[in-house]
């Protein structure tokens, strides 16, 4: 299991904020829980001090791009790059030195799944280099696939099914628990044991992380194959539950050959 570091970036500066509350038609309602003064790329080097690969920078928005950039200058070959990627971008954010791009919205939108679009992405870059982002809320007992700001269901529910059918067109699951991300009230437990009996790669759950505690009970839900990101709990975003130096020193142990 690894701790995957992340950079919410938000009109150039990097951010935590309640996901949910993200929503270009009322700005008024974003919660914001942390704005860091420090640049992107001063974590993009941290992470890259500590040996921290397949970190995520996650674009909220327009007027993040040369936040992104510097981070992917800082750290070349280590991060991922979201947030509005599409098959016409995609190749220049490699080329900025994201190891892969992650795709949301331009695959899942308005509630409809755009298959030929994945196809064509997949096909144009390279199935390694294509990281999709799952992102779900529950609705009864079962997980959907979120869109437009994680605020519209899908049909698509995250199942056994559903993960292989993806898996043939990218390297990586990226997967939000959209419910509780950015709250850290705690992980989504269902979620995790699903993801582990279900993926059949390597995937990364984000959402509710409070401390120490919990990224041991995704390790353990998570029978160790499930990946974790840690946000608004981290004291380097403004938190109190989680040491960045405590993460670090987790993933070591659990990556130490």
């Amino acid at each position: 299991m690894k701790f995957r570091p992340c950079i919410d970036l938000h009109n150039g500066k990097v951010k935590q904020i309640v996901g949910s509350t993200l929503d270009d038609k009322h700005p008024e309602l974003l919660k914001t829980n942390f704005t860091a003064d420090l640049p992107s790329s001063y974590f993009a080097e941290m992470y890259k001090r500590d040996g921290l690969m397949g970190g995520h920078v996650i674009m909220l928005g327009p007027g993040n791009e040369t936040a992104a950039t510097e981070a992917f200058r800082a750290y070349p070959g280590g991060l991922q790059a979201g947030g509005g990627i599409t098959s016409e971008n995609a190749t220049y954010w490699l080329d900025q030195g994201a190891s892969a791009v992650i795709v949301t919205s331009f695959v899942f939108r308005e509630g409809q799944v755009y298959e030929k679009r994945l196809e064509e992405l997949s096909s144009k870059i390279g199935r390694e280099r294509l990281v999709l982002d799952l992102s779900c809320r529950k609705k009864g007992n079962d997980y959907y696939i979120v869109t437009n700001r994680w605020q519209k269901f899908t049909q698509v529910k995250i199942s056994k099914e559903t993960l292989s059918y993806f898996s043939k067109f990218c390297s990586e699951f990226l997967i939000h628990a959209a419910d509780v991300e950015g709250k850290s009230e705690g992980i989504a437990e269902d979620l995790v044991k699903d993801l582990a009996k279900w993926s059949p790669i390597p995937a990364t759950y984000a959402g509710g992380v409070r401390n120490i505690d919990d990224l041991y009970s995704i390790k353990k839900l998570g029978k160790g194959r499930i990946d974790a990101t840690v946000g608004s709990s981290l004291d380097i975003f403004g938190g109190s539950g989680i040491t960045y130096d405590e993460a670090v020193a987790f993933h070591v142990k659990e990556n130490d050959d």
